[in-house]
């Protein structure tokens, strides 16, 4: 038997270190997923308020 094979065989699915391992990495997952969407949504209001909103009389920027 190969060192990985005795590895996976040591590695017990409901060993609790291994049940926090799994939700830590699905916590991470959707912690980026969201702040992405963030980032995104953040974008998305800034060029609405400097560029889309002026470009069709909605409001006028301050600087201007």
């Amino acid at each position: 038997m190969g060192e990985a094979k005795r590895r996976q065989a040591r590695v017990q699915p409901s060993s609790k270190a291994n049940q926090m391992a799994l939700w830590w990495q699905q916590f991470l997952k959707w912690t980026t997923r969201g702040t992405w969407v963030g980032i995104g949504l953040l974008v998305l209001i800034w060029v609405t308020v400097r560029f889309i909103g002026p470009s069709f009389g909605w409001w006028q920027l301050a600087g201007e």
